[in-house]
């Protein structure tokens, strides 16, 4: 059964994820597609772990959130692919009440999650670039953890406080969710609540792990092609900045797509878009960004090279 009765009114117990539905003859292909980025980011980010963990030379603040990255998006493929997957094998797109609910408060935790490493990572190149005489003073071991442990705390409760409040509506009548996992526009559409309240904390509570981190990583980066301007030899503005590229393509990549993902009109007509738009920053950006698939990005680095040879 995918509703309940009380008191008159019929609840919701399940929902339907349309997802990529509109394109039948596509299913195997699609299947196959995303299999294949999952097996690919899974392996990359584990590669990564690896590495860092059974090698002193990368014991550094930015292997250190290299690490936490590549756990982050090995959860984050995990928390959607799956399902998906599963979807497109077998033609079922059900998910429960709870499982969507538990869905949707693993993702809003590892976006706040990123949103908040990516500002720390930032901090960390800026650190580098513009204050290296105290670089290795002012990133100790304690601060790294600190700066990491803050992240995730953060991204837990603001995930926290956003799904009580979407667990505390009434879904009824309307099953379908037109997206291919339990993102917060998509759901809180089927609610036949009153949806202002946890829309407007939903908001203020996304502008703080979004547009704050945001800010202060452009900020961050402003100071860094500032200084790097500054540097008198070309060889040295090109290493200075080597050191903060992947990093900086990391951010545009990830901003990039959430904030069209977020601020485009929620209208029938840009739905397709939007669908889009999410696939590139919760299932291709964890495989393809610079800074978490090695493939791209540590491979290419001569620290990572050297610990791959001893390994």
């Amino acid at each position: 059964m995918s509703a309940t009765e009380t008191q008159n009114q019929t609840y919701i117990t399940e929902f339907v994820l349309l997802g990529f539905g509109d394109f039948p003859d596509l299913q195997v292909p699609l299947f196959l597609l995303f299999l294949v980025i999952y097996m690919v980011t899974m392996t990359g980010n584990i590669l990564v772990l690896m590495l860092v963990g059974t090698n002193q030379h990368l014991r550094t603040p930015m292997y250190f959130f290299l690490s936490n990255l590549s756990c982050l998006e090995m959860c984050y493929s995990s928390t959607i692919l799956p399902k998906l997957l599963a979807g497109f094998l077998t033609g079922d797109r059900s998910i429960s009440y709870s499982s969507c609910m538990a869905q949707f408060f693993v993702f809003a935790f590892l976006v706040g999650v990123e949103c908040y490493l990516l500002a720390a990572m930032s901090y960390d190149r800026y650190l580098a670039v513009c204050k290296p005489l105290r670089y290795i003073t002012l990133m100790k071991r304690e601060r790294c953890v600190a700066l990491a442990a803050g992240a995730w705390a953060s991204g837990f409760t603001i995930s926290s406080v956003i799904t009580l409040l979407m667990s505390q509506m009434a879904y009824c009548d309307r099953r379908e969710i037109d997206h291919f996992f339990c993102d917060f526009a998509p759901v809180i559409k089927c609610s036949c609540s009153d949806t202002f309240l946890v829309e407007a904390v939903a908001s203020l509570m996304s502008a703080t792990c979004t547009v704050l981190p945001f800010l202060f990583t452009v900020a961050s980066y402003i100071l860094i092609i500032s200084s790097i301007l500054r540097i008198p030899s070309e060889t040295g503005r090109q290493k200075a900045f080597s050191t903060c590229s992947s990093h900086l393509i990391t951010v545009a990549i990830f901003y990039t797509t959430l904030i069209l993902v977020y601020m485009l009109p929620k209208t029938y007509n840009l739905t397709a878009f939007n669908k889009l738009f999410s696939v590139f920053y919760t299932v291709v950006t964890p495989m393809v960004n610079p800074m978490v698939n090695p493939l791209i990005y540590t491979l290419r680095n001569k620290e990572v090279r050297g610990a791959l040879r001893k390994e």
